[in-house]
């Protein structure tokens, strides 16, 4: 089965069929099709993972909610990013369990739009709760007398929902143009999910705006939340060295270390990914990427912040307990 696939993505890199520039309204997502002999094993794989990701995500999302000692700003946000992980993982690993269990590899153009749209709204949260993280470390650390003040209920609601709705307008427009696009020379995804490089090898129409968008929305979505990440820890790191207490600088450098793991984690693959070069692009190593920011970082995502945290395991252990 997956020779066939393969075959047919080689077959199909040829010309576009004369007078038929709309040919294809349907895709076929190549994923794993090169290493046949390992469908169950990817399949048992990423199942687990997935189970993982549900339990590990939820179980925080539970306790930042139930547990009295975690009603604080940094758990609040902590709580939604979690919510954030489970909706982003489910734009792409319950159809990639469909592709190895059943084979059938085909996506409609529609369902091929609508996943690469939520993936990007998703991923483009993602970068900003991650900013709204280090920006609640910074006021922590650097003005802790004003932290009440400054990041007030009110204040973290509507940084949530920033977070959540910055880059739908922007990101849908971007989707919407790329699916305009003619795709006609072959309907074969060297992929596992609707990614944006794969896609746009496929377009048979001009497609230099689009990828001038999208390195305008990597910019926008990924690149300026990491420079806020990155402004923030400088500032945090030049106060916490400045600590006269060698338990307060240990302390403060604790609060920050698991955020700081899952930034260089999930921005390092993200940045590489869509900032690179496109001569650089190849199919395997931006498979190998995108696993990184859509599936190992949801799934370290918990025990980074528990097993590095003594509030969140206590609580745990309290509600474990009862």
């Amino acid at each position: 089965m997956g020779n066939k696939y393969v075959c047919m993505y080689m077959n199909h890199h040829g010309k576009p069929p004369e007078g038929n520039l709309t040919a294809w309204k349907e895709f076929i997502l190549l994923g794993f099709a090169d290493v046949p002999q390992l469908q169950w094993f990817l399949f048992g794989l990423f199942f687990a993972i997935y189970m993982i990701i549900l339990l590990g995500n939820g179980t925080i999302l539970v306790v930042t909610k139930v547990e009295p000692a975690l009603q604080t700003p940094m758990y609040f946000f902590l709580g939604n990013f979690s919510f954030l992980e489970i909706c982003y993982v489910s734009a792409t690993l319950p159809r990639i369990l469909v592709n190895l269990g059943t084979q059938r590899r085909t996506i409609s153009l529609v369902a091929c739009a609508t996943q690469m749209c939520f993936i990007l709204v998703l991923g483009a949260a993602e970068c900003f709760f991650l900013a709204v993280m280090a920006y609640d470390r910074y006021v922590a650390i650097c003005n802790p007398l004003q932290y009440p003040l400054v990041m007030n209920h009110k204040v973290c609601i509507q940084l949530v929902a920033a977070s959540w709705i910055n880059g739908i307008p922007f990101l849908v427009g971007q989707t919407y143009q790329i699916f305009s696009l003619p795709y006609c020379a072959s309907n074969v995804i060297n992929h596992f999910f609707c990614d944006i490089s794969p896609i746009l090898k496929l377009a048979c129409g001009e497609t230099f705006t689009i990828e001038l968008m999208v390195y305008v929305a990597a910019l926008l979505f990924v690149s300026a939340p990491f420079l806020l990440i990155l402004i923030s820890y400088i500032k945090i790191i030049s106060t916490v060295l400045k600590l006269p207490s060698a338990t307060s600088r240990a302390k403060a450098f604790s609060t920050c270390s698991s955020h700081l793991t899952v930034v260089v984690l999930f921005f390092g693959s993200g940045i590489i990914t869509y900032l690179r070069p496109e001569a650089s692009h190849s199919a395997e190593t931006d498979k190998v990427l995108s696993l990184f920011y859509t599936v190992v970082t949801p799934m370290f995502n918990p025990m980074i912040y528990s097993l590095r945290n003594k509030d969140v395991i206590m609580a745990l252990r309290r509600l474990l307990g009862k």
